[in-house]
């Protein structure tokens, strides 16, 4: 996997100072996408352990409240490998600092995965296990709002995973 770009102090990309990290790679190809150079696969920087070593030292940082996942499309096939390994020691060092996921996919509330089944891997319902925030829906740019919050167009959901995980319906983390 490749990454496109990282933002080391972000605000825009969730609540508090967060690590924005930028994967490489997305098939959805929206209509004025932000982040179009993102879409090539082979865009950017190897995720190599160098960057993960990187990432981690600085998620350790006090000022850092937690890491934003983006893209390209961090649950493309070809992505999801690679970045569960790493939220998963992201999780174990830092419990307390949420991580949010932005996605063009929909999450199916009731079985924990994406409703686009052919974009579920071995990998997808523990990647979405360790989430505690995800922006789901394609960008549509018929429904851009710019008084939206965390996210772009109306479409969008900004989830709370843990407790959708829990109760197996759709519980917002913001209306």
């Amino acid at each position: 996997m490749n990454y496109a770009t990282i933002k080391w102090y972000d605000i825009a990309n969730g609540e508090g100072v967060r690590i924005s990290l930028f994967v490489s790679g997305c098939t959805h190809h929206c209509k004025n996408c932000f982040n179009q150079v993102a879409w090539d696969f082979h865009y950017g920087e190897p995720f190599d352990e160098g960057i993960q070593r990187k990432l981690l030292e600085e998620l350790a940082s006090p000022f850092i409240a937690g890491l934003s996942l983006l893209g390209g499309e961090p649950f493309e096939p070809q992505n999801q490998a690679a970045l569960l390994p790493f939220l998963k020691e992201v999780k174990r060092r830092f419990p307390e600092k949420p991580i949010w996921c932005y996605t063009g996919f929909v999450l199916d509330e009731e079985r924990g995965v994406l409703k686009e089944k052919e974009k579920n891997t071995p990998y997808t319902e523990e990647l979405i296990s360790l989430l505690d925030v995800l922006i789901d829906g394609p960008y549509i740019d018929e429904l851009y709002d710019i008084r939206l919050k965390f996210r772009g167009s109306s479409n969008q959901r900004v989830i709370d995973v843990q407790k959708t995980l829990k109760e197996k319906r759709c519980v917002l983390y913001l209306e």
